[in-house]
């Protein structure tokens, strides 16, 4: 990709959760319990897939604080898993957020490129969630949640307000993420470039996030992969 390679940004912008947090094993550690609880052995796969389609449904009506669509979450397992769940349970998502960790490689690739540009975060999260989740990060130049804009990504709000609060053009900001659904696509339709980190390789189905036939314009496994990339291509340039 001509453009990456001649590392024209000014601002590096990432997805969270599924990006630099492992909010997959987040999800079914919190899950797992009841689950067990009420005897059902129900396969991970099965269970992030659910999650996903559950998600992006609450999400595409109107806005509601991504604490609510989480607590709408365990509502549904009566529905999809005949399992009730008593009032302390219902938050159970919204509790274990604030424990979900960095995958291994992402605060030292933070680190590493915060060296080099400014970065921001785009998550479809709460301010309060995300300030849990920041104390297992590094601080951000620009951070923008979905309770900010009174909106959930694929939507292009993020975006746009990313636009704004950088004083940027699309050229100049790069978009890192791993859902092909919520930031590849509508990264891509409003200009961006865009870099794939496909957490998932190897493993089965599509995990939390919903489908997506979205084109990447790179793809890495990981962030580490990311910088390396970077150093490479920066030390051709010269």
């Amino acid at each position: 990709m001509k453009s990456i390679q001649h590392l024209p940004f000014k601002v590096l912008s990432f997805d969270c959760y599924g990006t630099l947090i492992d909010w997959e094993t987040g999800i079914l550690n919190a899950l797992h319990p009841l689950f067990l609880k009420n005897k059902l052995k129900i396969k991970d796969t099965h269970i992030l897939e659910w999650y996903a389609n559950t998600e992006c449904a609450r999400q595409k009506k109107s806005y509601r604080p991504y604490k609510d669509i989480l607590v709408n979450i365990i509502l549904e397992m009566k529905t999809a898993f005949g399992i009730t769940p008593t009032d302390q349970e219902k938050t159970i998502l919204v509790a274990s957020l604030a424990n979900w960790l960095p995958f291994l490689d992402t605060v030292a690739a933070l680190k590493k490129l915060k060296t080099r540009f400014k970065l921001a975060i785009v998550t479809n999260s709460d301010d309060d969630l995300f300030l849990q989740t920041q104390s297992h990060l590094i601080p951000f130049d620009f951070v923008i949640t979905s309770q900010q804009i009174k909106s959930y990504k694929p939507g292009s709000a993020h975006f746009e307000e990313l636009l704004k609060r950088t004083r940027c053009s699309e050229t100049e900001i790069l978009h890192i993420a791993q859902s092909l659904y919520h930031d590849i696509e509508p990264a891509k339709a409003r200009g961006f470039y865009t870099v794939w980190i496909n957490r998932r390789q190897g493993k089965k189905g599509c995990g939390a996030t919903p489908e997506s036939i979205a084109e990447p314009d790179l793809e890495l496994p990981d962030l580490k992969s990311l910088t390396d990339y970077i150093d490479k291509i920066s030390s051709l340039s010269y």
